[in-house]
């Protein structure tokens, strides 16, 4: 029997390559970018910070759904009815700058470029894939190995190596933004944080902010 050909390797399209340049917003840390009550109508790029989606459920308890950082794009939910978008967004940092795009524009350059409208499949279709291995990860790991999954991700994603095998420095994290991205309370990432620093894993000040990982 023949031996199976290797997938051909997929050349992933730049949205960028097929958006205009837009107006620059900036917004304060903590700034509501849009609510449930405001709803976005944009596709949104974050040019420089960091901004936080979330959701909270009938338990009333937030829920980050992810951090989205410099060159990601968030706001999908704008292209479906206004009862499904239940995910409201903020900055997490001071000087946060976006540029956004209306879907009606959005839609009128992918009719006329169907390349722009691969791309954002392709982001699409790589969350999907990101959502579900935490949803694998709630059901069969501890809080504990999330906890550390997460730092491990955020590191990757937010972090600086100082030097050669040295530690990571890491943006802050309030226990409980960890907390609403891992899936528990405060009280609990901030018992398993302290323990993680006993071991040696970590390091961060007193005021409760992960400053850096090992």
């Amino acid at each position: 029997m023949a031996a199976a050909l290797p997938a051909p390797e997929i050349q992933l399209e730049d949205p960028l390559a097929h958006l205009p340049c837009s107006r620059i917003w900036e917004y304060r840390k903590g700034q509501v970018i849009y609510s449930r009550e405001e709803l976005s109508t944009s596709l949104y790029l974050v040019i420089d910070g960091k901004v936080k989606v979330c959701r909270t459920p009938q338990c009333g308890r937030q829920v980050v759904v992810d951090i989205y950082r410099t060159d990601e794009f968030f706001g999908k939910t704008a292209f479906l009815d206004s009862h499904l978008r239940d995910e409201p967004a903020a900055a997490l940092e001071d000087n946060t700058k976006l540029m956004s795009w209306t879907t009606s524009e959005i839609e009128d350059i992918a009719t006329r470029n169907p390349r722009l409208a691969i791309a954002l499949l392709q982001i699409m279709a790589q969350r999907s894939i990101n959502f579900g291995h935490r949803i694998e990860s709630f059901s069969v790991e501890t809080i504990a190995r999330r906890l550390a999954r997460t730092l491990v991700h955020f590191s990757e994603d937010t972090g600086q190596r100082n030097a050669e095998g040295g530690p990571v420095q890491m943006m802050s994290f309030t226990h409980e933004l960890l907390a609403q991205y891992v899936g528990t309370s405060r009280e609990i990432i901030t018992i398993y944080m302290n323990q993680f620093w006993r071991k040696g894993y970590l390091d961060f000040p007193a005021s409760g902010h992960t400053r850096r990982e090992s």
